[in-house]
């Protein structure tokens, strides 16, 4: 599969928390999204290509490469690789619906929120060698409001006998949209509770637990 990693356009993605009508870029020359289609139905019928998705898109962005697909007669898009976790579920607001009637999944990415959401900086903890430690300018998911939304599904974890990362992981796989979660790890111990995440079904009253975090604190980390 062959995906687009992001709009060539400016658009809202990576924390911004709506779109700007930015007429100094709009006037920006900007491959179409036509060409772009025909480009990689170029490469398709060659062989190269089996399946193409996009990445941090949009609802429009989205519709619009399927619209134009369908009025050319070309290959779909079939997945986006979009940010997903307890942390930033905007995709829940305008894509997830894309996804359940244009066959569009979620390649769900940064499911753990950079690791915030296994617990390892609780309390304002640093871990040598963590991503966050070594990189202080991922900072999108430790904002006060971050901070006191990842104490809660811990918390709330904890509750019932889960880890967080078990929580976090957990519900993801139990959304209808997403297609598959992209999860990664330093050691062997992390693969091994991330893989084991996805064979626990969260209850609905966990799952209730999760919903009243998140409507006291919706989306801290967009």
């Amino acid at each position: 599969m062959y995906q687009l990693h992001w709009p060539q356009r400016p658009t809202n993605f990576f924390g911004k928390l709506g779109y700007e009508n930015d007429e100094a870029h709009s006037t920006k020359t900007v491959t179409s999204l036509e060409e772009t289609l025909l480009a990689l139905e170029a490469e398709i019928q060659k062989g190269r290509i089996r399946y193409i998705g996009l990445s941090n898109e949009t609802p429009w962005g989205t519709m619009k490469f399927l619209q134009i697909a369908e009025q050319l007669g070309l290959s779909k898009f079939v997945s986006v690789q979009n940010p997903y976790n307890l942390l930033n579920r905007t995709y829940e607001i305008g894509m997830s619906e894309i996804a359940k009637y244009e066959g569009v999944g979620l390649l769900a990415y940064s499911p753990l929120a950079f690791g915030y959401l296994t617990g390892k900086f609780r309390n304002g903890a640093r871990p040598a060698n963590a991503r966050v430690t070594l990189f202080s300018r991922f900072s999108r998911y430790s904002n006060p409001e971050s901070e006191w939304a990842t104490e809660q599904y811990a918390q709330l974890a904890e509750q019932h006998g889960l880890t967080p990362t078990q929580l976090a992981l957990a519900f993801i796989k139990q959304q209808f949209f997403v297609t598959s979660t992209i999860i990664g790890a330093t050691n062997l111990n992390q693969l091994k509770e991330n893989i084991q995440a996805f064979e626990i079904d969260l209850s609905e009253e966990v799952l209730q637990g999760i919903q009243a975090i998140h409507q006291q604190q919706p989306n801290p980390a967009p």
